[in-house]
C-alpha cells in the first residue's frame, strides 16, 4: 500500500505571462517530494476572466529536454510552435508537446475565450525525457476529450486515462518512459483502491473536494506526496472530488535545469542557450 508522505498546501500564486495565474505545486528542485520523472506542475485554479478581447498568455519562448502537458478544465488555450504543431484545446482536451532537441512555442487564450471571457482552469505538467531521448525530434499531440477513454471505478466514480493504463484501458498519449496520468471524478462516499506499478513514484493533486487517507485528509489545491514502495493507492472521497493522479518510473538521472531547459549536464544547458541564439529551434 502506498503510504502518504505529506500533504502540501499550494504556494503563493504568480503570473506566467499575462494569462496564467498559477501555483507551482512542485518543481524538479523538490527532490524530497519523490517527483521523478515529473519536473514541474503548475495549477491555474479556477480564475474568472472578464473577456473583451486582447492577447493573454505567453509569447514565443524556447524549451528543450522534456515534454509539456496542458490539461484544459475550463477555458481555451491556443498553441503554436516552430515545428508546425498547434491548435486550440477546449475543456477536456489535452495538449502534449515534446520539446526534445528544441522548440519555440507560444500559448494564448483562444480568440473566442479572450472575447467572451469565463472561468479559466488549466494544469500544466512538465515530464522529463530520459537521457537517451533528450534530443528526440520535437512533436505535438493534440488529444481531444472524446478520444480519452474512461474507466468505471468503485461506486459511481470514474477515471479518464490520458496516459498509461488503468483497468486494462490505455490512454491515447504516447510517452518516452512508463508513466500514468489519470483524471479522476470521485463521488462522495466512494472508496477507491487503484493498482499502481511497483516502483513508480506517485503524486496526487486535489483540484476540488476532499479526499481521505488513513489518518490524513487533503482538500482542493493541495498536493499529496507518497513514500516509495507499495503497489496500491487507497483513498476515499468525503465529498465529490476532482483529482489528478500521476505515477511514473523514476529515471534516476542527473537533472540540470535553467529556465525553459532541463538537461543532464551544465554543458548541455550551455548548448541549449547557444542553439536558441543561433536559430536552431526554428521560428514562429
Amino acid at each position: 500500500m502506498k503510504q502518504v508522505d505529506r500533504v502540501y498546501d499550494a504556494p503563493p500564486k504568480h503570473w506566467v505571462g499575462n494569462g496564467f495565474y498559477v501555483a507551482s505545486m512542485f518543481s524538479y528542485r523538490d527532490t524530497h517530494k519523490n517527483c521523478d520523472p515529473f519536473l514541474l506542475l503548475d495549477y491555474n485554479a479556477p480564475h474568472p476572466f472578464k473577456g473583451g478581447g486582447g492577447e493573454f498568455g505567453v509569447g514565443p519562448h524556447p524549451h528543450k529536454g522534456f515534454e509539456t502537458v496542458t490539461i484544459a478544465y475550463s477555458g481555451e488555450v491556443e498553441h503554436t510552435d516552430s515545428h508546425g504543431g498547434g491548435g486550440i484545446i477546449t475543456p477536456g482536451d489535452v495538449q502534449w508537446m515534446t520539446a526534445g532537441a528544441g522548440i519555440l512555442h507560444q500559448e494564448f487564450y483562444s480568440k473566442k475565450f479572450a472575447n467572451e471571457g469565463g472561468v479559466f482552469e488549466v494544469v500544466q505538467l512538465w515530464v522529463n525525457l530520459p537521457k537517451a531521448h533528450k534530443l528526440t525530434p520535437p512533436k505535438y499531440q493534440a488529444i481531444r476529450a472524446q478520444d480519452i477513454p474512461s474507466v468505471a471505478l468503485e461506486g459511481t466514480s470514474k477515471a479518464r486515462i490520458i496516459a498509461g493504463e488503468l483497468g486494462g484501458v490505455r490512454g491515447p498519449a504516447t510517452t518516452f518512459s512508463p508513466i500514468n496520468l489519470w483524471d479522476l471524478r470521485v463521488q462522495g462516499g466512494d472508496a477507491l483502491r487503484l493498482e499502481v506499478p511497483e516502483g513508480h513514484n506517485v503524486l496526487m493533486l486535489v483540484l476540488d473536494g476532499v479526499v481521505a487517507f488513513e489518518g490524513q485528509r487533503a482538500h482542493k489545491e493541495q498536493l499529496i506526496t507518497f513514500q516509495r514502495g507499495g503497489s496500491q493507492l487507497a483513498f476515499s472521497a468525503l465529498e465529490e472530488a476532482k483529482v489528478l493522479v500521476l505515477t511514473g518510473a523514476p529515471l534516476n538521472e542527473p537533472v540540470v535545469g535553467y529556465g525553459p531547459f532541463v538537461m543532464n549536464t551544465q554543458a548541455e544547458i550551455e548548448q541549449a542557450i547557444a542553439d536558441v541564439r543561433s536559430g536552431r529551434f526554428g521560428n514562429l
